[in-house]
Parts: structure tokens; sequence; C-alpha cells
């Protein structure tokens, strides 16, 4: 009777639990280091913006008290500020559109795989390990008149070519970036799929439209998204090939922040100002791109 007992007290005696004590000790040991790269270059320095963009703050002069909301009304009735904001609009379309274009084109070019495949994909890859600035340099010397092999064209002279000239940069640098970002896309297709499009009698268009288009609409979307907030982002490539110029007519939102802090005004508390309100934007703005991305998917 005892060993009876005995045995079923070590049935019923319940199973010990792992050690989440432990599990979660070590979850937060590996995100610490994250976590705390996050707090000291992302949400310290926002803070700062956020305390700089309501206060009399200069460059030179320091901290001089709260002045809200005296920074963001002057930042409105700045002069340079609506045609910055329309510059910005228009160049972040006109790249989005060309980018992608081109990139989802040479993705479906390189798609299949055959003997120039390899070779192609890593001739259209190799601009994109180049930085920015060294590629802006680099077509900077290009478009000079002094160094220029196409003679003495006016790449920079005109509002319209400053822009289209940056352009042919921009696309240049990141085509092969955005290729290879919808290459993934492309190659997780099955090829099931295109065979039953091609026995329900589909054309190649309606192929591409009504198959590969929705089944890529992830890579779209993140291609997209990254192409338009760096667009609104823009500094280095204005700031080397144009300055902004000419006439102020290629002056984008981030150029005036510049401006605004360091050159002319040195006044840090209107920059911070414009700061918070480019910030703000491109929250509304991701988060209505992503709320309809997940409207489509559902």
């Amino acid at each position: 009777m005892t060993t009876l007992q005995s045995r079923a007290e070590v049935v019923d005696k319940p199973v010990a639990a792992p050690k989440r004590r432990s599990t979660r000790t070590q979850g937060w040991a590996y995100a610490a280091p994250t976590a705390l790269f996050v707090v000291i270059f992302f949400v310290i320095p926002i803070g700062i913006v956020a305390r700089m963009s309501v206060s009399d703050w200069g460059l030179f002069a320091g901290y001089r008290g709260i002045n809200a909301p005296e920074n963001f009304s002057d930042v409105l009735d700045d002069r340079l500020f609506w045609p910055a904001v329309g510059f910005t609009v228009k160049y972040t379309l006109v790249t989005t559109v060309i980018l992608l274009a081109l990139a989802l084109g040479l993705a479906l070019l390189v798609q299949e795989s055959n003997r120039w495949t390899g070779f192609l994909r890593t001739s259209f890859l190799v601009p994109s390990a180049l930085g920015l600035a060294s590629a802006s340099l680099l077509f900077y010397a290009l478009y000079s008149p002094q160094s220029s092999p196409f003679g003495a064209v006016s790449f920079l002279g005109t509002p319209s070519s400053a822009l289209w000239s940056t352009v042919a940069l921009i696309v240049w640098r990141y085509s092969g970036f955005y290729m290879l970002l919808l290459l993934v896309g492309l190659q997780g297709i099955p090829g099931d799929v295109y065979e039953a499009a091609r026995l329900d009698g589909a054309g190649r268009f309606q192929t591409f439209w009504h198959v590969t288009v929705p089944l890529i609409r992830s890579s779209l979307a993140l291609c997209t998204i990254l192409c338009v907030t760096g667009s609104l982002l823009a500094f280095d490539q204005f700031y080397i090939l144009t300055k902004g110029g000419p006439d102020n007519s290629t002056i984008t939102i981030v150029q005036l922040i510049y401006n605004m802090a360091f050159q002319g005004q040195n006044n840090l508390g209107r920059a911070a100002a414009l700061s918070i309100l480019v910030l703000f934007a491109l929250l509304v703005l991701n988060i209505a791109q992503f709320r309809g991305l997940r409207g489509k998917e559902s």
C-alpha cells in the first residue's frame, strides 16, 4: 500500500516548469546592446531636438529660453520653405517612378538563369557598392565643364537640367540595389503558377500584370517605402552637385534644415523645428503606406 501511494505521489507531482526567468534574462541580455544603441543614438537625440525646437537656441549663442511656438511659425513663414517642399515632392515622385520601373525591368531581365545572368547581375549591382557622396563627386566631375567628356554641355546650369542630372545619378546608383530586392521577390514565385497561367491561355502581358505583379507586391511596397523615404531626405547629391542652385531652385527640405542650422541663420532652434515637422510627415506617410499594403494583402 505504501508503495502504491508513493507511486501515485510521483505521478501526481507536477513536472517542473522551464526556467522562464533565466530565459527572459538571456533575452534581455541579447537585446540590451541594441536597445542601448537605439536609446543613445535615436531616443536621446530626438528628445534633444524636440527641446531645441521650442527654444531660442543659436548655433553660437546657445540656449536662451523657451520661445514656443515661434520657431514653427518662423519655419512656415520662411521664403524657401514651400519652394523646398514643392521641389522635394517633385523630385521624390520623379525618382520613385523611374527608379522602380527600371529596377523591375532589370530584375525581369536577369530573372532567368543563363550564361550572361551572373555577369549582368554583378554589373547592375556594382554601383550600389559606391557611397552616395563618392558617386556624387564622380558625377560632379562628369558634369563639370573643365573635366566633362561631353564638352561645354550645361548639366547643372538650369533648374530642369540640374534636376534631371541628379535623377540620373540616383538611378545609376540605386537601380541595382532595388533590382536585387525585386529579384528576390521574383525568385519566390513558383514556376507552377506561370505554367497554370499559360495553360489558361494568358499572354505575356496578362501573366505579368495578373500574376507577377500581385505576387511581388510586398517587394514593390518595400522598395517604394525605401525610395520615397530616401528621396524625401535627399541631401548629399544636391549639396555636392548643385548647392541648391541655380537660384535656390534645387534646394531640398533637408538642405533647408542644414542652411538654417549652419549657414546664414545659424539658428538651431528653427532647424530643429523643421526637423520635427519632417519627422512627423515621414511617420504619417510611412503609416499610410503600411496600412495601404496591409489592406491590399488582406
